[in-house]
């Protein structure tokens, strides 16, 4: 099932379902007790927002042997993680912005987990259990910034750096799962999500050995090769197959 977060109108932003292009509404919690409501929105007339509003968004670095292999990186043998903060969070059809302090601002395709209840300590066999749903994200990331401070909180930080949606996918298989980036409908980045290093009961796992995780919150798995610059103009288009395409067009911050 599709879940999305829209707004209509003049009304206040809630959650809802898709089906054949048309959106109805959910009362209740997604996470808990909901009862769907009618479809009866076309989907074009409201405004898709990202699809969660979570506590926090957790990314893993080199999940993929050839980005790691990219960047001059050995293979990692436990997952390393950052975070990205909430007030990145942008959803589809909305802009990612330049800031001025980069020169070297880059996409990264990531499949990104929803989680569905909260968990600590959770085990791998247990893991699929707390995880609600899947996503498109894409982990635009400050390369020079990163470099120069030695570390990601800058360079992955910044306003709309974390584009998600178009909505949530509870019906997914990730196992063997397509993701891809074009920008400007050239293909840059397209790989399988059985190349991942550490699949997604072991990053579920790990990454409530250090934190409690809630429901909402944002696991980005990983990225493969082919990042790339984004300069103003550009359209940036994050598929999952199954679940979606996420686009989102580059401007220049004007401060």
């Amino acid at each position: 099932m599709k879940f999305i977060r829209y707004q209509y109108g003049d009304e206040e932003p809630r959650y809802g379902w898709v089906l054949n292009d048309v959106v109805g509404p959910v009362e209740g919690s997604i996470f808990h007790a909901y009862r769907r409501m009618e479809a009866n929105i076309p989907l074009e007339k409201v405004r898709i927002l990202s699809p969660v509003m979570p506590s926090k968004i957790i990314g893993i670095h080199h999940n993929y042997a050839d980005h790691a292999e990219l960047f001059g990186e050995e293979v990692p043998d436990i997952p390393r993680c950052f975070f990205k903060p909430p007030s990145a969070l942008i959803g589809t059809g909305d802009v990612i912005l330049l800031p001025p302090q980069s020169r070297q601002v880059e996409h990264e395709v990531n499949l990104a987990v929803v989680i569905g209840k909260r968990g600590r300590w959770i085990t791998t066999n247990e893991a699929m259990s707390y995880v609600f749903g899947y996503t498109a994200a894409n982990d635009v990331t400050a390369r020079d910034l990163m470099r120069r401070d030695r570390g990601p909180e800058r360079g992955k930080g910044f306003d709309t750096f974390c584009p998600v949606g178009p909505w949530i996918e509870t019906d997914l298989d990730p196992v063997d799962t397509m993701i891809t980036c074009r920008v400007n409908n050239e293909l840059r980045q397209m790989t399988s999500t059985r190349e991942m290093i550490f699949n997604i009961p072991q990053l579920v796992s790990y990454i409530s050995s250090f934190t409690t995780l809630y429901p909402g919150d944002l696991i980005l798995t990983g990225s493969p090769a082919g990042v790339d610059v984004l300069r103003p103009g550009d359209k940036v288009e994050i598929t999952i197959e199954g679940v979606g395409v996420l686009i989102n067009w580059v401007e220049q911050e004007i401060r």
